[in-house]
């Protein structure tokens, strides 16, 4: 789906969004039937975009850690439709051509972690890990271990699964890779991923320097992190070649393959109201399901570095579940530097000693991560040089 539907729109994807909110009881005043929305025909108001429907999508929106837009758009339709699953609606089974994604699958993470046998991000997708610690509960409770989520599965599920509960096994996980991977940046795996969205070549502002071109901007940006922390020992690898562009898919993919220990994104904004401003940081996360504690961590050094260090305004640091956060195995943070419809905005981002600036607070913030109890310097005193002065002593 391209097609972005506001309010005054009518189309049959609003009677589906209209129809999955009254089934996940986030619609007040709905008077149709709340079965399949594509088995029977809509009135025509059940397929026009009102107010009050852009009101019940905002706060589903921000339950799922996506912009709360009140708009209908590809990421919330995708939302939606894995929401509309609940435990026990349909067999669940590894399906490596076609991975099953959904609610309920993220309910069996849940309750397969909860009894000690899933240890991995819970993110809804029915993915090898998630039938492997499947196929070990099964073992566990004499059943038939076919790594496939039916009856008589659900059923052991039903009578155990409820009763025991704990704290995330993913997060502790997550914190004991940070602590045992020590206290040096040397020989850390860090993807530099400059977002480059489809038109960022093409947009172009007045900066203090001259006119420069977003792309410009990120891969300068990129360029100084990268600069840094191969100094400090680390190996930086940029996430695409300059004037390649792969999906968020493609590139959490890259990170995978290569191990990385971080997944650091880099993004400007834009906005109608050139009055949007600041710098804002993104872990994945929601207030469904677990989040990743490392990148929320992260997350929050950066924010905290970058503001101590530049003029940019605090919007601060929130979960989401955005395909590059969502598909990437290791902690990953998308940093947005600001808006490039503001004019103060840009008078930061267009100056290479605010862009210094914000490279030297990124990576400080990474050195701060595997600091651990170790980290004393106040936030924004931290300087590159005192780092490798660290660097070298250890």
């Amino acid at each position: 789906m391209t097609e972005i539907l506001r309010v005054g729109d009518s189309s049959a994807r609003v009677a589906e969004v209209r129809s999955t909110l009254a089934r996940l009881g986030m619609l007040d005043g709905y008077d149709g039937r709340v079965g399949e929305w594509n088995s029977r025909q809509f009135s025509p108001s059940e397929l026009l975009f009102d107010a009050h429907l852009a009101d019940c999508l905002k706060a589903f929106q921000q339950s799922r850690g996506i912009v709360p837009t009140g708009e209908i758009d590809s990421v919330t339709l995708r939302e939606l439709r894995e929401a509309s699953y609940s435990l026990g609606a349909r067999v669940l089974s590894y399906q490596p051509d076609h991975v099953m994604v959904g609610d309920d699958v993220r309910q069996l993470q849940q309750q397969l972690q909860e009894l000690g046998f899933y240890s991995h991000r819970i993110d809804g997708h029915f993915h090898r890990q998630t039938h492997d610690a499947l196929v070990n509960y099964q073992l566990n409770s004499g059943l038939d271990p076919d790594g496939v989520c039916g009856g008589d599965t659900l059923h052991a599920l039903s009578l155990l699964g409820r009763r025991i509960t704990g704290g995330s096994a993913q997060a502790i996980r997550e914190r004991e890779n940070v602590r045992q991977a020590g206290p040096r940046l040397s020989g850390k795996r860090v993807v530099i991923d400059p977002d480059i969205s489809d038109s960022a070549a093409a947009t172009k502002v007045d900066g203090r320097f001259g006119e420069i071109s977003e792309e410009e901007i990120l891969w300068d940006l990129a360029q100084r992190i990268e600069q840094r922390m191969v100094e400090a020992g680390m190996e930086a690898i940029l996430s695409r070649p300059k004037g390649d562009n792969p999906s968020p898919k493609e590139r959490a993919e890259l990170a995978n393959s290569f191990g990385a220990d971080l997944i650091i994104s880099l993004q400007l904004d834009r906005y109608a109201n050139e009055k949007a401003n600041g710098v804002a940081t993104f872990y994945f996360g929601s207030e469904l399901g677990a989040s990743s504690m490392t990148g929320e961590t992260l997350s929050g050094y950066i924010q905290r570095e970058i503001v101590a260090r530049t003029d940019l305004r605090n919007c601060y640091t929130h979960g989401r579940t955005w395909e590059l956060l969502r598909l990437s195995r290791m902690p990953a943070v998308e940093v947005v530097a600001g808006y490039l419809t503001n004019p103060g905005d840009v008078a930061i981002v267009t100056d290479p000693r605010q862009r210094d600036a914000i490279a030297e607070a990124i990576v400080v913030a990474v050195k701060r991560l595997y600091l651990l109890e170790e980290d004393d310097k106040p936030t924004g005193t931290y300087t590159f040089s005192d780092l490798l002065r660290q660097e070298r002593a250890m």
